[in-house]
């Protein structure tokens, strides 16, 4: 008995551990795509849904805006608290374009590293900040690296947030991007009812990427009409059957 008590401790932290970070799976592209489509966020078959992390950034997200209302196309933005407060006209301006509003956080930070309360606090100060600032209460969040854990979901039930991560991605943030190796990353996963994931901020990612981004935006849109699938936000993305 005395054995089995002096083990109980680490056994049940260990325990706790792997309860905390068993979402962790959900990370593993392929897998989410094909067991979690909710999650991945897939939608209906004729649409692909257009969204963009990390900011806003009143040096870039502008420039995503302009273009994003050239082509008469509205995206899902997950916001950063942190760079929300840093930028609420732009916020604002995303909002009367029609854009949708998700939050990723207050900092971009992994939640694997955050305990139950701390991950509350993160997610609900980010609500309140988007709520505050642009009155509309965000209804979706993308965690930090796409890294979800247990207190990340508790946190959203609580919170009426529903997670969102993504089926395809550009991989913009890297130091060799190129607008032309964006488009072919995103590209070579996408597929019709997908969630393109991109950035209109550099603040995570290499000083600079945000104008590959920008630059391959154009030619992602091109694909995915010739593809013969319209772009939107999530909100008009529908639900897997």
């Amino acid at each position: 008995m005395l054995r089995a008590g002096l083990l109980g401790p680490p056994v049940l932290a260990t325990a706790s551990l792997i309860v905390h970070a068993a979402p962790v799976v959900s990370t593993f592209g392929p897998l989410r795509n094909r067991v979690m489509p909710r999650l991945a966020g897939q939608g209906r078959a004729d649409h692909v849904a257009l969204t963009f992390d990390d900011g806003p950034d009143r040096l870039s997200t502008p420039h995503f805006l302009k273009a994003l209302d050239a082509r008469g196309v509205h995206a899902t933005f997950f916001v950063l608290g942190s760079m929300l407060v840093r930028a609420p006209g732009v916020a604002r301006e995303m909002v009367a374009a029609g854009h949708e509003i998700g939050i990723h956080g207050w900092h971009h930070r992994p939640l694997l590293l955050r305990g139950p309360r701390a991950t509350h606090e993160d997610l609900a100060r980010a609500r309140d900040a988007v709520a505050g600032i642009t009155g509309e209460p965000p209804r979706l969040f993308r965690p930090p690296y796409g890294v979800l854990t247990t207190a990340a979901h508790l946190a959203c039930r609580r919170l009426d947030l529903t997670p969102v991560l993504w089926t395809a991605w550009g991989e913009d943030w890297r130091r060799r991007a190129t607008p032309r190796s964006v488009h072919d990353t995103v590209a070579r996963d996408l597929t019709g009812g997908g969630t393109v994931l991109l950035h209109d901020s550099d603040c995570t990612s290499a000083p600079g990427s945000w104008r590959n981004t920008l630059a391959a935006l154009p030619r992602i849109l091109d694909t995915c009409t010739t593809r013969g699938w319209r772009v939107g936000p999530l909100r008009d993305h529908g639900v897997p059957g």
